[in-house]
């Protein structure tokens, strides 16, 4: 169901060896492209390729005394391939190898994100299919309204994820830019065929215009999408979380062999796993703020989104891919009551079949005005007496002169407002 190493190979795409990975893969692009119009002799290229290699643990030595980590790169890089070093990195500045990589980094972590979407609307659509007719208490302001089926709840949130699946792979395409212009995006040391060609190797499209970075609003739809996504986990989540409440007690997300709810409690099952989905989506919103904050740099650039987008992208990227993954084994293993349904469906004596009943009275004739203060007079006796509504109004002189007792009978039978199940279904091949 759920592939068990795709957290780690999230933290693979985010881990700084796979940044200078990343890093090393651009320069020797351009290098390549370099060479292909003459600038780099091909001997200098084949030792580029066979020597080039950096170590982590040299970088963050050099990175002490430099305070740079591109520049500190390029010395870990220059130490192993030797005076052909002098060829790599020419004609460009930091951030046309730092951009084009994240930009790699986040295609790829998309990559991922987009599985985890795909695992959960597979998850979710089956419960759904398997919930279809398990009829429970539909709740508009946290009060009774009408019955609906668990399963027609569940594929309202497999379509939010569809949604979300789209928006993902749109925010993938965004991302999927590179950037090889120079200091200010002109191209002044730098031949835009060098851009053309790391970018097809790399399979990204060339930025149409830049300056010394890529534009931070495509970061910010990017994150943007991530926070839509949590909000609709956390949306879910809550859901469960209410349903699971003692006074309801429909669901339970899964409870493992050997887990304890509370130190002090020992009856105790909370919904820990969907509050801490509750939790995370707080922290993607937040860092989602600051990739919009991100957008406004000074003129054609300064570094002030450069130390945030260190904290808010891998964070991001790994929180997302961690909480998709806990709701859908939440979803895999959710405990279901369909008994304490019914029985909730009891607790509002007939109530929520108003409508039915307004409506049958309307189709005798009577003004919606009319009709609606016979129904609101008897529901409110029934309310009060705690008797079910159908038992006032069989005593109501007034709604039976419009009605027969058989015609009651078919109101309130809970089948009417299950009828067209089915069509929304069908909409999802179930």
């Amino acid at each position: 169901m759920i592939d068990r190493y795709t957290l780690p190979k999230m933290r693979e795409i985010w881990s700084e060896e796979n940044k200078f990975r990343k890093w090393l893969e651009v320069e020797i692009a351009a290098c390549e492209a370099w060479t292909s119009l003459g600038k780099i002799p091909r001997e200098a290229l084949a030792r580029i390729r066979r020597k080039a290699s950096f170590d982590v643990a040299r970088i963050n030595e050099i990175e002490k005394e430099t305070a740079h980590d591109l520049i500190a790169f390029l010395t870990s890089v220059a130490e192993k391939v030797g005076p052909e070093s002098r060829f790599i990195h020419m004609g460009m500045t930091s951030y046309d190898i730092e951009d084009t990589a994240r930009s790699l980094q986040l295609r790829d972590a998309a990559e991922l994100i987009i599985k985890d979407i795909m695992d959960v609307i597979k998850i979710v659509k089956r419960r759904a299919k398997e919930e279809k007719e398990t009829i429970m208490m539909g709740r508009t302001h946290g009060v009774h309204a009408e019955p609906v089926t668990f399963g027609l709840k569940l594929l309202v949130w497999v379509a939010e994820m569809e949604r979300n699946l789209e928006r993902m792979k749109r925010a993938q395409e965004t991302i999927s830019v590179g950037k090889l212009s120079g200091a200010v995006g002109t191209y002044a040391n730098l031949d835009p065929r060098v851009e053309e060609y790391v970018c097809k190797k790399l399979k990204l499209k060339p930025s149409p215009a830049s300056t010394q970075v890529l534009q931070r609003d495509r970061h910010a739809e990017y994150m943007t999408a991530l926070a839509v996504i949590a909000g609709s986990l956390e949306q879910f989540a809550t859901e469960i979380r209410n349903l699971q409440r003692t006074e309801v007690w429909e669901v339970e997300e899964p409870f493992g062999r050997g887990q304890k709810g509370s130190s002090a409690m020992p009856h105790k099952k909370n919904p820990i796993t969907c509050e801490r989905i509750s939790g995370l989506a707080r922290v993607i919103r937040g860092n989602t703020l600051a990739a919009l904050e991100n957008i406004a740099l000074w003129h054609e650039r300064d570094i002030t989104h450069s130390s945030v987008e260190r904290v808010i992208l891998p964070d991001s990227c790994q929180l997302i891919d961690y909480m998709l993954q806990l709701f859908a084994r939440v979803m895999d293993g959710l405990v279901v009551f369909p008994k304490n349904m019914r029985n909730n469906i009891e607790r509002s004596f007939g109530l929520t079949f108003s409508q039915k009943l307004l409506l049958a009275l309307t189709g005798k004739g009577l003004t919606r005005e009319d009709a609606y203060k016979i129904v609101q007079t008897a529901a409110m006796k029934a309310r009060a007496s705690g008797r079910n509504l159908k038992d006032e109004l069989l005593e109501s002189r007034e709604a039976m002169r419009h009605l027969q007792p058989e015609e009651v009978g078919q109101i309130f039978d809970i089948r009417n407002h299950l009828k067209n199940i089915n069509v929304v279904f069908k909409r999802f091949g179930l």
